[in-house]
């Protein structure tokens, strides 16, 4: 994943909203590695690799996490056209458009 994309992400988390939250996205891109999002009670930490215990895993293209996360591309339509699979705590994959507001 380009760092750029990363950074945008940091730039755009809403502390707000992860308030009281504890948990891991683990990331797992088909053009970019792995990558991980530790949201513990309102600030995040992006590490690269793979974590032991993630509380979802989320597999994609760097593209359709900018268009989901741009809201060019519905989350729940990818999932289901197979663009994104999710596994763990499925739910809380929804939430990362409240966490990471667009501009």
């Amino acid at each position: 994943m380009s760092t750029n994309t990363l950074e945008k992400l940091q730039a755009r988390f809403d502390p707000q909203a992860a308030q009281g939250m504890h948990e891991i996205f683990q990331f797992h891109f088909s053009d970019a590695g792995s990558h991980y999002l530790d949201i513990q009670d309102g600030k995040l930490d992006v590490q690269e690799g793979e974590h032991d215990d993630p509380s979802v895993s989320l597999s994609m293209s760097t593209d359709t996490l900018k268009g989901i996360m741009n809201g060019d591309i519905n989350g729940m339509s990818a999932f289901m056209t197979g663009k994104l699979k999710a596994t763990g705590n499925v739910m809380l994959a929804t939430k990362l458009t409240s966490l990471f507001p667009g501009e």
